[in-house]
């Protein structure tokens, strides 16, 4: 009988067998890709590049956006005489604005103080 080798399809290869996608591991110090369904398994030549180990978990806190309180955004402006601090009343303020809710809710419109430093945030 000969031996079939796996479909490709760019980097992809399936297997013959089942038609499942083949996963890159490492047995017994050789580079192979087996079948996560039939354990159809073929040994990779020395040109195939495929990433091997473990894929990288991620945790929640990989999705969490940490701002720094201290520095505005980089995107920050400066409003002269369009709004006024609710604590001193000065007329130079460093503005921003960020999408604090669902994509579908207006973004979130923080003010910061240039003179005393008091921060304060508008939702529509």
């Amino acid at each position: 009988m000969p031996v079939q080798r796996p479909r490709r399809r760019g980097r992809l290869r399936f297997c013959p067998r089942c038609k499942k996608l083949m996963i890159p591991k490492i047995v017994n110090g050789r580079k192979v890709l087996v079948c996560p369904n039939c354990g159809y398994t073929i040994e990779l030549e020395d040109d195939d590049a495929y990433k091997f180990g473990a894929p990288k978990k991620k945790s929640p806190k990989d999705k969490i956006i940490v701002v720094d309180a201290n520095q505005p955004p980089p995107t920050a402006t400066v409003l002269k005489g369009q709004v006024r601090c609710p604590r001193c009343g000065h007329d130079e303020i460093l503005f921003w604005m960020m999408q604090t809710r669902a994509a579908d809710e207006p973004p979130t419109r923080f003010y910061r103080c240039l003179k005393c430093g008091y921060s304060w945030r508008e939702y529509d």
